[in-house]
């Protein structure tokens, strides 16, 4: 058959060839079954099936799938390392960048974060995500002025793109300006800063409609003015939205302390008790800065989990 093949210009396959071919069938199978399982959470077979795919040769994708699952199976450094490959491979993708800075955040890397957004900003300066996530790192590493200057930069080119036409980036825009103003007010609150506080309070309860956050926010912006009355309407409104918020009847008790009204204030204790039994249900001086972590540990843990909009991809 194969003296035919030749004969009659056919084409013959080497064993070489064979092999590869084999080779890119198997490359494929372990892609595809990996992504399958990605999407069916089944974490730990899909690992597997990129780590052999890698083995057998290089492909950005296949590496960028990796990163997403071990994120999901929280083996961040792992997820970072993997990253940084994606990074070296291409320099220029901002998105890369990104969710570098993200992994990094999730680690508690403030310096890493840090470095992450330097160099996504040297692609884009103007990105809000990225002068928010920088905002973060800076709050991690101590730095508030600039914290809040790189959220002040973002604020205002969300709302400059939040007037654009594309119904995504006004979605996206929104998104990262709802974020920003949260941190940015929960921070100048820290710094004792309540008139801009309260600005970015009033903003995030104005463009969302019984937000858990905005609402918790403004409850603290009153409680810090001293103005009790207006503090517990609006931690009223925050156990609405969520009746299980621990941090609203803790924070509204000590209010009906210091007013006297023990009543009020037992039942919230009890009530704190109920929600977080882990806690004695004694509340006071809870949402000051802790000595020696500034406002670090307060305001990220607030935030944390904010993208009520999704936002994500590495696709430039």
């Amino acid at each position: 058959m194969g003296f035919f093949k030749k004969l009659f210009g056919g084409r013959v396959d080497s064993p070489e060839d064979d092999r590869k071919e084999q080779e890119t069938r198997n490359f494929d199978m372990l892609k595809y079954d990996g992504v399958k399982a990605m999407h069916m959470g089944e974490t730990d077979y899909a690992v597997k099936c990129f780590n052999r795919a890698l083995e057998m040769r290089e492909d950005l994708e296949v590496r960028d799938y990796l990163s997403q699952t071990l994120i999901r199976t929280g083996e961040l450094l792992p997820a970072y390392e993997q990253l940084q490959k994606l990074a070296e491979a291409e320099p220029d993708n901002k998105q890369i960048f990104v969710r570098m800075a993200d992994v990094a955040y999730m680690m508690e890397d403030y310096r890493a974060m840090a470095d992450a957004c330097e160099k996504a900003m040297l692609i884009d300066r103007d990105d809000p995500q990225v002068l928010n996530f920088y905002a973060r790192a800076s709050i991690g590493l101590g730095d508030t002025v600039n914290a809040i200057a790189m959220l002040t930069k973002a604020i205002i080119t969300c709302e400059h793109r939040m007037d654009g036409e594309d119904e995504n980036i006004r979605r996206e825009a929104l998104a990262t300006a709802f974020s920003s103003r949260l941190l940015r007010g929960e921070t100048l609150l820290k710094t004792g800063d309540c008139d801009g506080a309260d600005e970015d309070a009033e903003w995030a309860v104005n463009h969302t409609e019984g937000n858990e956050d905005a609402l918790l926010l403004k409850a603290r912006v009153e409680a810090g003015k001293g103005a009790s009355d207006s503090a517990i309407a609006y931690y009223n409104k925050v156990i609405e939205a969520n009746p299980f918020c621990v941090a609203a009847f803790q924070e509204r008790g000590d209010i009906y302390l210091a007013k006297g009204d023990k009543e009020l204030a037992e039942a919230d204790r009890k009530q704190v008790i109920e929600l977080s039994p882990e806690t004695d249900g004694n509340t006071a001086g809870q949402h000051a800065p802790e000595e020696g972590k500034g406002i670090q540990q307060q305001v990220e843990k607030a935030y944390r989990s904010i993208d009520p909009y999704g936002i994500g991809g590495l696709e430039k």
